[in-house]
């Protein structure tokens, strides 16, 4: 094809053609506010935008998760310091119990203020937290038991599900982040039978201790209260060191949040100041070159031709 243009055209509209292209980059960039905007703005990197972007996902999500973590933990940590209160009131009523001076009716009177106790730790078994029973292991959509006087324990068992939940970490690796109330409140032998730091059972035994007024029975009871509560504080100390490991977690993972959103930020976003100064610049350079271009004398062969 045959240009109708001379060459020194040909190089002026290249040129124009070359500077408008450059402000229309920089005016893209300038309004997204980001240098890459599709693939073929920077081809190289667009693996590691992607990367960085899945990984902020990730962080997100991972945030989220242990927010609600963080509630659990609160909540249940909450709960036990209650149970532990619980268990603090039984040995006094024990101790009470056992004194010889103390008569049937003193004793059976006892026996109700520990059938009150062994049914609020029946209700912080089934604490809950967004309709989410804490205790109640994988199965945290039904309460794990119910005051039932006519069992062993005296509580119906109503699910059995382990607590297989972990929280991942920003950091990689993951934590559990909860105990089933089987490993709480209703730990059991080999054969099912109540073990001895079961703390419903070790409440009822007390109360039924009471109830047929047997100081031998109330005082073997109070062996087993005990042993409850060191369950009980067992359990809290493992929700405790789960508070600190959700907050560790969590303030890595915020930390983490801003390293990725700046490498982000180095890799995609545009420099608006040099941006709009691309552009200020090519509309000079074109104003100038447009006026430079009036100015060339556009005489030819013809012109002086009689």
């Amino acid at each position: 094809m045959i240009s109708n243009l001379s060459p020194t055209a040909e190089a002026f509209m290249a040129n124009v053609d070359r500077v408008q292209r450059s402000m229309d980059e920089a005016s893209r960039q300038a309004s997204s506010g980001k240098r890459v905007n599709v693939a073929s703005d920077a081809p190289s990197e667009v693996d590691a935008i992607l990367q960085l972007r899945t990984d902020m996902v990730r962080n997100t999500q991972i945030q989220e998760n242990l927010g609600v973590a963080q509630t659990d933990a609160d909540a249940a940590d909450s709960a036990l310091t209650a149970a532990t209160k619980l268990m603090d009131r039984a040995r006094v009523l024990a101790a009470q119990g056992a004194n010889f001076t103390l008569d049937a009716s003193g004793r059976q009177s006892i026996a109700g203020e520990v059938q009150s106790l062994l049914e609020q730790m029946v209700s912080i078994s089934g604490t809950a937290v967004q309709g989410r029973y804490i205790f109640g292991g994988d199965q945290d959509a039904t309460p794990p038991y119910q005051l039932d006087l006519t069992q062993a324990g005296g509580v119906a068992r109503l699910t059995n599900a382990p607590a297989t939940r972990r929280m991942e970490n920003s950091a990689g690796g993951s934590f559990a982040v909860s105990k089933p109330s089987t490993e709480i409140f209703d730990t059991r032998n080999a054969d099912d039978t109540e073990a001895s730091d079961n703390v419903f059972s070790a409440l009822n035994r007390l109360r039924v201790g009471l109830l047929a007024n047997d100081v031998s029975q109330i005082t073997n009871a109070t062996s087993f209260v005990q042993l409850a509560a060191s369950r009980l504080n067992t359990a809290q100390a493992f929700y405790g060191s789960v508070q600190n490991r959700i907050s560790d977690a969590s303030n890595f993972s915020a930390s983490y949040d801003v390293q990725i959103q700046t490498q982000l930020s180095q890799k995609q976003d545009a420099d608006i100041t040099a941006a709009a100064l691309t552009v200020t610049q090519g509309n000079t350079q074109l104003q100038a070159a447009f006026q430079m271009q009036a100015k060339m004398p556009h005489s030819t062969l013809f012109d002086f031709i009689g």
